[in-house]
Parts: C-alpha cells; sequence; structure tokens
C-alpha cells in the first residue's frame, strides 16, 4: 500500500514570540541564501570541500594566522572535542558552578568526554585568579584528578561579560600553574558586540588556548565549531571529533554558514541587535514595580525575580524559562529577530500581570 502523498506544510505560527532563548529563532535570511549557494553538485565530503577550506581563511582573519577550524553539529560537541582536545584522561577542568558545561550538557563532558569538572562558586558567572585558585592545587596527588584547564564562558551563563584584561589575567594565572584555557563561546558574539572590540582581543590576543564557537546561537540554522589557537596546546583534533560523533559527512553546509556569519559583518549585526534588545527589555521592566534585575545586561540576556503566579501567568502569553523556580528568578533571552514591538509588548504584558 502506497503512504499518502503530501505537500511540506508550515505547522507553525510564524508571529508567535518568545523570550525562552536565542536558540528559538530561526536561521537569518543571509545564512540561508548561503546554505542554497552552497547546494547542488558534488563536494567532497568531511571537510574537504572548498566551502570548509575558505572558512579556515575567514575564521584566521578573526583569530590569528596559526588559527584552525573544525566545524561540529552543536555547542556541546564543541565543548565536548574541545575539552578532550586540551586534558589527559586523568585531567580536570575548572569552571563556575553555573557554566554551561556543568549545568546543562547533562553530564557529557565527564561521561562522553571522560575528564572531572572541579566547580567554583561565581556569583556573577565569572572567575577571577583567586576562584581559580579554590581548585588549583593537588598536581602530584595521584588521588586527585589534575587540574589541567580553566573554562570560562563569554558571554556567562548568567548574561555577564569579562573584558580583555580579565581574559587576560585569568590566562596568564592558568598558564603560570600549567594549564590551559578554554573558551566557551556560543556567544562570543554578543560579548564582542557589548565591548566593541574584535573577537580576537577576548581569545587569541588574550592568551586562550582553545574556543568553542558559537553560530547557532546567532543566526546559524545549525553548527559551531572548534577553533584551535595555540597549535601547541592540543594534540589529534580530527580524531577527536571523529571519535566524539562530531564529524559531519556534509560539513560544507556547516562551514558555509559560519562563513555567511563571519565572512562580513552579519555576526556583529545580529549580536549588536539582540543586545540592543535586551537593553531595551531591561530599562522597561526596570520601571514595573515590584520585579527586581538580578544581574548586570552586558549580552542578549536580562535575569529578573517576580512573583512566580505572574510569571506562571505570563508564561501562558511568552514562552520562557525559569532559572530559580524556588527563589522566582526567570531568565528572558532576546534574539537576532527579536523586534522593538516584541519587547514592547511583552512589557506591557508583564505590567498587566503585576498590576491583576
Amino acid at each position: 500500500m502506497n503512504p499518502p502523498k503530501t505537500d511540506a506544510r508550515r505547522h507553525h505560527d510564524p508571529e508567535v514570540r518568545g523570550f525562552a532563548s536565542d536558540n528559538y529563532a530561526g536561521a537569518h535570511p543571509e545564512v540561508l541564501a548561503a546554505l542554497a549557494l552552497a547546494n547542488g553538485g558534488h563536494q567532497v565530503a568531511y571537510g574537504e570541500d572548498a566551502y570548509t577550506d575558505n572558512l579556515q581563511q575567514v575564521i584566521r582573519s578573526h583569530f590569528g594566522p596559526t588559527a584552525e577550524a573544525f566545524p561540529v553539529f552543536n555547542g556541546t560537541g564543541a565543548n565536548v572535542v574541545a575539552l578532550q582536545a586540551v586534558t589527559d584522561r586523568w585531567g580536570a577542568v575548572i569552571c563556575a558552578e553555573s557554566a554551561h558545561i556543568n549545568v546543562d550538557e547533562c553530564g557529557a563532558p565527564e561521561r562522553v568526554g571522560g575528564l572531572k569538572l572541579l566547580t567554583v562558586p561565581a556569583p556573577d558567572g565569572k572567575l577571577t585568579p583567586e576562584l581559580i585558585d579554590r581548585q588549583a592545587y593537588g598536581w602530584d596527588d595521584e588521588h586527585r584528578a589534575m587540574p589541567q584547564v580553566v573554562s570560562i564562558a563569554q558571554a556567562t551563563e548568567l548574561g555577564t561579560v569579562y573584558t580583555p584584561d580579565e581574559i587576560r589575567a585569568l590566562c596568564e594565572h592558568a598558564h603560570a600553574h600549567g594549564m590551559k584555557v578554554h573558551l566557551d563561546g556560543s556567544r562570543l558574539a554578543n560579548a564582542a558586540a557589548t565591548l566593541n572590540v574584535p573577537m580576537r582581543m577576548l581569545t587569541n590576543a588574550a592568551g586562550v588556548d582553545i574556543l568553542s564557537l558559537g553560530g547557532t546561537k546567532n543566526g546559524a540554522l545549525f553548527g559551531e565549531a572548534v577553533v584551535v589557537l595555540n597549535q601547541d596546546a592540543v594534540s589529534h583534533m580530527k580524531h577527536l571529533r571523529k571519535l566524539s560523533m562530531q564529524l559531519a559527512s556534509k560539513m560544507r553546509f556547516v562551514s558555509v554558514q559560519l562563513e555567511a556569519l563571519l565572512a562580513r559583518d552579519l555576526w556583529l549585526r545580529n549580536a549588536g541587535h539582540a543586545n540592543e534588545m535586551a537593553q531595551r527589555l531591561a530599562e522597561g521592566v526596570r520601571a514595573v514595580h515590584g520585579v527586581e534585575i538580578l544581574h548586570p545586561v552586558q549580552a542578549n540576556a536580562v535575569f529578573a525575580r517576580l512573583p512566580h503566579d505572574v510569571s506562571e501567568r505570563l508564561q501562558k502569553r511568552f514562552r520562557f524559562y525559569f532559572w530559580d523556580e524556588a527563589a522566582g528568578d526567570v531568565r528572558w533571552m532576546c534574539a537576532f529577530d527579536t523586534t522593538e514591538e516584541d519587547v514592547d509588548t511583552f512589557v506591557a504584558a508583564l505590567k498587566e500581570e503585576m498590576a491583576r
């Protein structure tokens, strides 16, 4: 019996907007156009295609002449591959308790990557040399996982941003202890846009050894990259990527998206707009009595505290997540396609629910 023939059709209302995650947004039209450009004909699989080759030049224009990009499917995959590349089997990674690798990756760095996470409390999401020292010891103790890497996120999980000087100080401190530095840059573009600095000032120029470079949160359909900044710090990246199930056979479709974002200024336009919308949202929320903004709004995230019942009612009108449900803390994210009208409509709805 032949299956019924059906046409592809839209299954969602494109007018529905939310503030749950920048992953909720679709792909930027320029990225979709680049995908269409890369389609058709045959290209060599597994990264030996013209688009992945050209991506290397684009990456070096941002991160220096020795940088090398290894496209992967997703952010967790990028982090797991990157951290494996800079640790031994007995190695450990120092990170903030709130780090994405610790709280939002289902234990993948430890279960898949086979490494230990050594966490420290960081109220604003940012590590300091003093916080690193809480876990930076015991290198000769065979009973303890060896601290080999410091991992930071830029922007952090709490929406805060490291300055270039802060990253440089962390890198110098880590390197002085013989440790390497990994940067989770799923929102690196947002941080660079906030600080108005090139991405290299937050990475290779500051001493970072290896980078997980985000694309999806900034307008890509899918795809990120591990960018090796210090070639002496890593080994066997190709094998680690394949072993970790992050080697795309049709890699041209990952690479061309990153090229579309990075070859010109699309990455900066997208990130800058998302940041501007977060600032607009924060300004509107500050005017609402009874709502507290919890952290500095430095990227595209707004963290707030408000009555639990208000959040539950508001969630029926707009999607967003509780960050700490017991405390009443929520997170609101803006994306490259968030509009001023989206923000203003949300703030008006918040005012209505707070007044009930």
